[in-house]
């Protein structure tokens, strides 16, 4: 068994989608040889988006070292506005930076490589200064696509300028660099051709066979039940809105994006509509939103009495909610024609999984290649009101007559299971430990080194 460094500032306690791809590859990498050490923060923070989950804690889960607390409080939101705006860096980030590489040192003498995953994306600063000094290799692992992120907003062009710079110069320094989606590391070699002479392969997210063992929850009601789980992007789409034209004229913005169609607002419209055409749904249909709320969101809520508001609930009871469901919606960000998306929501994963019909209102690519490959999801554009409204009444009808829904492509689904992901991860680390052949992942993009 070889151990390895792991720093992941996203581990349990903390909750929330982001959190289970390293708990998953923590869990399962020793059975291919890699036993993780992992570098944590203290697992007490309780914002937005590291709500705490204390039930993800397992027994016999690998050695977690945390950096002493009490975390610095985050930036308030003038705080927030001028770092971005000046370069600063937040009290928050600093700590993590400086504390994971101090702690590292102290317990990374008989590791042989170094896992960093990128949220924050600064932890690729301290991998770099870690694998220089120690003489280890290390590996990135991207969340989401980091300054090629079509949702990621930048003041202006000299904004993203410098961070492009910034992700070339760290990530050039990893033996082998894992993107979240295909189209993300076709991006990735394309924006920095010279990467593609590393390793640089796509290894998704998934979900946990375990997690949909059993049958599904008995439900007493007799409702339609539409679930949405997971952050809603209400004020963020909002406040893109509002300033998006002046960000376009700066060159914040790479494309032409809607993030506002990446919450529940669309969908909240078609269901009135439905209930205008057809008052007695109203006492049929209600939408489970769970996750962590922004006033936002529950404004939009306010005025639909079909919305019940559940707030975060731990992961089990989520994957409860949407085995549960009647009808799962996935909503993701609008883009111009003919773009396609860089990220799948986490969400997707669990969702096709589940095998519960699914409302995708979804740009094009990876996600929506996904959806119509498993053969569950009904798919329209992340604006289209009227084809959501066409589709929930299909799905309302379809629940009224008791047919079962088209079950998946199992086929598909056994690509996405998290053990098998796990192993095309210890596959990279064989090959830059010279351990055995690697198998390159249909995903992979680039030469081999």
């Amino acid at each position: 068994m070889k151990e390895i460094l792991f720093l992941a500032y996203h581990f349990p306690p903390i909750g929330g989608g982001g959190v289970q791809r390293n708990r998953r590859f923590a869990r399962y990498l020793p059975e291919f040889g890699y036993e993780p050490i992992v570098i944590s923060g203290p697992g007490t923070t309780d914002s937005r988006w590291t709500p705490t989950d204390s039930t993800l804690l397992e027994d016999g889960g690998p050695t977690v070292h945390r950096l002493p607390g009490p975390e610095p409080e985050g930036s308030s939101s003038w705080r927030e506005r001028a770092e971005r705006w000046l370069g600063l860096r937040a009290p928050q980030l600093k700590w993590w930076l400086e504390g994971s590489f101090e702690l590292t040192r102290e317990v990374a003498q008989e590791t042989e490589l170094i896992f960093a995953s990128l949220i924050p994306y600064d932890t690729a600063e301290s991998a770099a200064r870690l694998s220089q000094e120690l003489r280890k290799p290390w590996v990135a692992d991207l969340q989401d696509p980091w300054a090629l992120d079509e949702m990621w907003v930048y003041p202006s062009w000299v904004h993203r300028s410098i961070d492009l710079r910034r992700m070339r110069k760290l990530l050039g320094t990893a033996e082998a660099i894992v993107m979240n989606t295909p189209e993300s590391a076709a991006k990735l070699v394309g924006a920095f051709p010279e990467l593609g002479r590393r390793i640089v392969v796509s290894i998704t997210n998934g979900y946990d066979v375990s997690d949909f063992a059993g049958p599904r929850p008995e439900r007493t009601d007799s409702t339609f039940r539409i679930v949405h789980t997971g952050s809603m992007h209400t004020a963020r789409g909002e406040r893109h809105r509002r300033t998006s034209p002046v960000k376009k004229i700066l060159g914040g913005t790479a494309e032409d994006v809607d993030i506002l169609t990446r919450s529940h607002v669309y969908l909240t419209e078609a269901i009135e509509q439905l209930f205008a055409d057809e008052p007695e749904l109203a006492e049929l249909v209600e939408l489970h939103l769970a996750g962590v709320l922004s006033d936002s969101d529950r404004a939009v809520a306010a005025h639909q009495p079909a919305v019940k508001l559940l707030g975060y609930l731990p992961h089990a009871e989520t994957i409860g909610l949407i085995r549960s469901a009647d009808l799962l919606f996935l909503p993701m960000q609008d883009l111009r024609p003919g773009t396609r998306a860089s990220i799948t929501p986490g969400k997707t994963y669990e969702y096709v999984a589940s095998g519960r019909p699914i409302l995708a209102a979804v740009p094009e690519g990876d996600a929506r290649e996904l959806l119509e490959a498993v053969g569950t999801a009904h798919i329209c554009g992340p604006p289209d009101v009227q084809a959501m409204k066409r589709i929930l009444r299909e799905q309302i009808d379809r629940f009224r007559r008791g047919e079962p829904a088209p079950p998946p492509d199992q086929s598909v689904l056994a690509r996405y299971e998290r053990r098998s992901l796990t192993c095309d991860l210890a596959g990279i680390f064989d090959q830059i430990l010279g351990i055995k052949a690697f198998v390159e992942p249909a995903s992979s993009v680039g030469a081999q080194t």
